[in-house]
This record gives structure tokens, C-alpha cells and sequence, in this order.
């Protein structure tokens, strides 16, 4: 009989964790490369294989680009991860491919999952089944520059706190030499980072609109909602002056070179932003609209078993996931990457909400929305798209915004028509 556990049987520690198979089995854990992820994972890795010595995880990374294709070609090979990591909108390609299978509920009861986990864990449960489960949640704040804020003349302890107050700091931060070309960006832009996000769970919302019907089956954000936010979004590049669209080619790199003075991301930037050194950067909340109501975006990725794991291999691949799902991996994530433990009770301490940096982002949680998507990178690009109809082609606002909603309702009647 194969040993059974329960992710609540690992809470406590690796000490739970002794149980094994008789002979050594080995197991492929796949993930893209992120610095900071990478590095986390190696060190549960290597605590998982000194309280395992009967498993050994190989730890398998390829470029974000290639990812999904690479995932993809092994399963067509016969072949594929034992544990891989996936983001929730991915979900329903990577089941409709059969790269994943559901997880048992006598390893992982979905009344423990429901009770510990925050209630965005349900994106990745379709029917009865769960197929997957987080170690870190994440949702957006507004990081800023202080010492650019302070040459401003602005007072570095008192970041913008509504979307008014947000765009006169862009104005008073915002830099450009004698030509009139700017050189250092007072928010750094671009649907192709987290700015799609913004726009869709955030300042929609802010402007009394809904992205998308409640069932998920239709777009309805080509309304008048839609389009005041959407311009007051682009009226940043377009009309303000306070942002260029592909400056030094991504909002990060920017921020980090310390020419933006604030950039709307994730807690999986913290890893990379800690490493500044050149400047004081702080974090709060999302600006709220004039009525003070506040729109977050929460999301994570998730691990699961691979379709391919079965016997020794799967029992020590559930043995895996149980662990990088414990509150003690969250706490090394937290430590290593900066992303929040997507267990409740490992992120909602006292320590945490009151931590400078963490705990803007875990009051983004309160408020925050995940968007359930039918076709994460096709629905991205939709954005992508309306951005550069706007930005490069000139397009107005709500015209752009009309094909960008024909686009994804496209994308959403074909997956359901399926």
C-alpha cells in the first residue's frame, strides 16, 4: 500500500516528511527562470532531498518565452515534469493538453485547501477537481522613488494615495532635457508588464465598469466605464507627458535604473528591486479613485503534477508538492523571492500587515480581483494591441478599446463553444 499524507500532515514541518519509498526514486521539477524563484527553489529543493534522502528532485528551468512550448513538447514526447509550475491562467490549456492531472483529495483534501489557502486558489480548481497549488500570492502596489520624489520637492513619506494625486506627482517627477525629449519617466508604463492588470481589475472598476460579465463568458468593458478608463490611462503618455511607452523597454528596468519615480508591479519584483542600491525606493497601496474606492489585481503560480507521473514517482511527487506548499516553504519564498504565502495564516500576522513594504500589498489582497482566463498570453496581447493602436498608430481611445473588446469576446466564444 502507498503511504498517504495530507498537506495538513506537513504543516508542522520537514520532520512529518520522513516516510519514503524503500528504493531511491528521482523526480524533474520544472519552472521558467526567475532569478530570485530559481534560487528559492534550489534551497527547498535541498531541504526536501536532506529530510528525503529517497528523492531526488531535479530542478529543470527554461526561459519564460519557451516555457509552455517546451512543457507541451515533452508531453507529445512521452515525457514531461514529475511537479511543474504553471500560471493560474494557464490552467485550462495546460488540461485541455493533458500536461496535468487532478490531485488527489486523500493527499490534498479540498476542505483543508479551502479553509488555509486565500479564496483566489479556487482559479485552479475546474469541476470537482483542484490540479495545483500555490506557494505565494501576489497582488500590485505603487513602488516609488523617494529620492526622486524628494528633488521633486514632494515629501517621500507621503506617496500618491488617489489617481489625482498620482498623476500630479507623475507631472512634478517627470524629467527631459533641452529638446524636450524625456529622460527619466514620472511612471514607468506598459501594457506589456503589469499595466494590462492595472487596467483591467483596476482602473475599470475605479470607473464603475466590470471587465467581464460574471460568468466569464462575455467582455463588457466596452462601455462608457471602459473608455474613461482606459483614456485616463493613456492620457498619461498621450496627453500628460508624464510617461513614454517602451521607455528603456520595460517599466522594471526603469524603475531600477532610477529613471522612473514610480511604477505600478508585483511582490515578485521585491527580490530584484532589494538589490538597489543607488536610491530609497518605498511601496503603497494603489492609488484610489476620488470616492476612495480601491481595485487590486491578486494572482500566483501554482504547482502541479505532471499527467506523466505515476507509482514511486508520483507518490514522491505528491510528497514534493506537499512540502512547497507548507507554511515553511512559504516563509522561504517569502524570504527569498518577496511574494506572500498563500496560506492565511503564514501572511495575515501581525509582523506581515504591519512590515513597511509587504504590507501594502497584503491590504491589495482585501480588495483585489482575479481574472479568470480562457487564454492568458492570447488575452494579454489584446491589450498589447490596444496600447499600440493608441501609443504608436495614434488610434483613439475608445475606438481601440471597441476592437480590443471584439478581439477577446473572439477569444472567449471559442473556448466556449469548445
Amino acid at each position: 500500500m502507498r503511504n498517504r499524507f495530507t498537506i495538513a500532515g506537513l504543516a508542522t514541518g520537514l520532520s512529518m516528511m520522513a516516510l519514503g519509498s524503500a528504493q531511491a526514486v528521482e523526480i524533474e521539477y520544472w519552472q521558467y527562470v526567475f532569478d530570485s524563484r530559481v534560487q528559492a527553489m534550489d534551497q527547498l529543493i535541498a531541504n526536501f532531498e536532506a529530510a528525503n534522502p529517497d528523492i531526488t528532485v531535479k530542478h529543470v528551468t527554461f526561459p519564460y518565452a519557451d516555457y509552455q512550448t517546451r512543457v507541451t513538447a515533452a508531453k507529445l514526447a512521452g515525457q514531461g515534469p514529475d511537479v511543474v509550475q504553471l500560471f493560474y491562467g494557464w490552467l485550462d490549456n495546460f488540461v485541455a493538453g493533458e500536461l496535468i492531472q487532478p490531485l488527489n483529495p486523500e493527499v490534498f483534501p479540498h476542505e483543508e485547501i479551502e479553509s488555509e489557502f486565500f479564496p483566489i486558489v479556487s482559479a485552479m480548481k475546474r469541476g470537482d477537481d483542484y490540479y495545483g497549488l500555490p506557494t505565494a500570492v501576489r497582488s500590485l502596489a505603487l513602488f516609488y522613488n523617494k529620492k526622486i520624489f524628494e528633488e521633486a520637492g514632494l515629501d517621500p513619506e507621503n506617496p500618491p494615495a488617489t489617481l489625482d494625486e498620482l498623476l500630479a506627482a507623475a507631472e512634478a517627477t517627470v524629467q527631459r532635457d533641452g529638446g524636450g525629449n524625456i529622460t527619466s519617466v514620472g511612471i514607468a508604463m506598459g501594457m506589456a508588464a503589469q499595466d494590462h492588470h492595472w487596467w483591467r481589475e483596476g482602473l475599470i472598476r475605479q470607473f464603475g465598469g466590470q471587465p467581464y460579465s460574471d460568468d466569464g463568458r462575455a467582455v463588457t468593458y466596452n462601455d462608457e466605464a471602459g473608455i474613461a478608463a482606459t483614456t485616463w490611462q493613456a492620457d498619461l503618455y498621450r496627453t500628460h507627458g508624464v510617461t513614454q511607452i517602451g521607455f528603456m523597454d520595460e517599466p522594471q528596468a526603469a524603475f531600477r535604473a532610477g529613471l522612473a519615480a514610480m511604477s505600478i508591479d508585483g511582490t515578485f519584483r521585491l527580490g530584484a528591486f532589494n538589490a538597489i542600491e543607488s536610491f530609497e525606493w518605498g511601496v503603497t497601496e494603489l492609488p484610489a479613485n476620488a470616492d476612495g474606492y480601491r481595485s487590486n489585481y491578486a494572482s500566483y503560480f501554482a504547482n502541479a503534477i505532471g499527467s506523466s507521473a505515476s507509482g514511486e514517482e508520483l507518490e514522491a511527487a505528491e510528497k514534493f508538492l506537499a512540502y512547497i506548499s507548507s507554511p515553511e516553504a512559504m516563509a522561504i519564498w517569502l524570504d527569498v523571492v518577496g511574494e506572500l504565502p498563500a496560506r492565511q495564516s503564514a501572511a495575515l500576522t501581525d509582523e506581515n500587515l504591519a512590515h513597511p513594504v509587504y504590507g501594502p500589498f497584503l491590504k491589495g489582497l482585501e480588495y483585489a480581483h482575479t481574472t479568470v482566463f480562457v487564454d492568458e498570453a492570447a488575452q494579454r496581447q489584446v491589450a498589447l494591441d490596444l496600447e499600440a493602436r493608441i501609443s504608436i498608430q495614434g488610434q483613439d481611445p475608445a475606438a481601440s478599446l471597441a476592437e480590443a473588446a471584439a478581439a477577446e469576446q473572439a477569444i472567449l466564444d471559442a473556448f466556449f463553444s469548445r
